[in-house]
């Protein structure tokens, strides 16, 4: 098949015409009338999530020739690397597949990690054997890391989250400008702007599975001009019970499940969607933040504000001093107990406060002993109830 080429953040990856055919145009395209944005974005993780080591040698973190157990495989078998902020794993390319090699790197702890999905944690272990030569990336993993997977060919617009993965297919658009022909997640509903990151950013399964054959991990067949609910559930949990995926009271146990947290919010049901937070275009602040977690939850929360915090000063309600991390809102209200790697966890995204009362009864984390990790639950209990401004039926019963 004629192939062409297009350019993603430097990283120049095969297209193929197939893959173009159906409206997509790549990013590149988007660079001639959004050079700003584009150029913010393509220093994203979102914009190099996977790399092609041999396009930039730079982008595979360890030092291979340290000698591991673990490391069985050479920095030749790497056809691409994914991720670099928490952990990077390894995929070989084998035939038109990849296949996620039996190690990781633990970029926090600087220290090699096994790598293998155990039988019977993920729902899709019961449909693959339990080696991971036998678990291709293209049905469990690519759909979220490129544009336009195409599980017929394999083929690809481009490889990880380009424009028209948050903005839908742009090659009308690129060539006659207009509001009609693009996706704007803004002029959205709230709904629909926070399913163009829940497709990728939760825990679920596509209603249609499996697919010639083999079971997917992504919504196959959705794009953001389309309903979301059409092809995607998010993963089933029953209140009480301790899953692979969930801890007893519904909050996401694992990474990826932001979108899972979310659904259940406040924030969520009043309308606040992702970018209300991020803007996935880049910005200096961690995770894309539109200001620094220490104060972008004063954008809409203020002292005695009908968003509340109901209290003449967040110190009066955080009882803590300012600028201590017990002093900001994601201390409390987005703690990190949710497993990216080991003991590296990320911040739940249910906005919830959990008592101590709950570690006791469904043995989920609170964010006071998370802290205060030499305290127990029973001092958080008797703590709380010496604060006035909060109700001891809600904190701690």
């Amino acid at each position: 098949m004629f192939r062409v080429f297009a350019l993603l953040a430097g990283l120049t990856l095969p297209v193929t015409l197939m893959a173009q055919s159906s409206g997509y145009a790549g990013s590149a395209a988007c660079k001639t009338c959004h050079p700003g944005t584009y150029e913010r974005w393509s220093k994203t993780r979102m914009a190099n999530v996977v790399t092609d080591p041999k396009q930039r040698p730079d982008a595979i973190i360890p030092d291979f020739s340290k000698a591991d157990p673990l490391l069985t495989f050479k920095r030749e078998d790497v056809a691409f690397t994914y991720g670099s902020k928490w952990k990077q794993r390894y995929f070989k390319k084998v035939g038109d597949d990849y296949f996620p090699l039996p190690a990781q790197w633990d970029v926090l702890n600087k220290v090699w990690r096994a790598y293998n999905v155990r039988p019977g944690t993920d729902w899709w272990t019961a449909h693959y054997p339990s080696g991971n030569m036998e678990r291709p990336t293209g049905p469990l993993c690519d759909g979220c890391h490129s544009v336009n997977y195409n599980v017929e060919t394999k083929a690809v617009t481009e490889w990880n989250v380009g424009c028209e993965k948050c903005h839908g297919p742009g090659a009308a658009h690129a060539q006659k400008p207009a509001r009609a022909n693009i996706v704007n997640p803004a002029r959205l509903s709230s709904v629909r702007a926070n399913d163009v990151c829940i497709q990728c950013h939760s825990q679920g399964k596509p209603l249609t599975n499996p697919v010639n054959g083999r079971y997917y991990d992504w919504p196959v067949g959705f794009d953001v001009t389309k309903n979301l609910g059409d092809f995607w559930e998010l993963e089933e949990h029953k209140l009480g019970a301790e899953t692979f995926t969930h801890f007893p009271d519904g909050t996401g146990h694992k990474n990826r499940m932001q979108g899972n947290d979310f659904v259940q919010s406040s924030m969520y049901t009043h309308g606040v969607t992702c970018s209300s937070c991020h803007d996935v275009h880049g910005t200096q602040n961690d995770a894309d933040l539109l200001k620094p977690a220490s104060t972008v939850c004063l954008t809409c929360h203020g002292p005695s504000s009908p968003n509340g915090p109901h209290a003449a000063t967040i110190e009066q309600h955080t009882h803590h001093k300012a600028g201590s991390a017990g002093n900001e809102c994601v201390s409390c209200h987005m703690p990190k107990i949710e497993q990216t790697i080991a003991n590296v966890n990320v911040r739940s995204h249910t906005f919830k406060f959990i008592p101590p009362s709950a570690t006791d009864t469904l043995k989920i984390p609170n964010p006071c002993t998370v802290c205060h990790s030499g305290k127990t639950t029973a001092w958080a209990a008797e703590e709380l109830k010496k604060w006035p401004e909060v109700s001891h039926w809600r904190v701690a019963p």
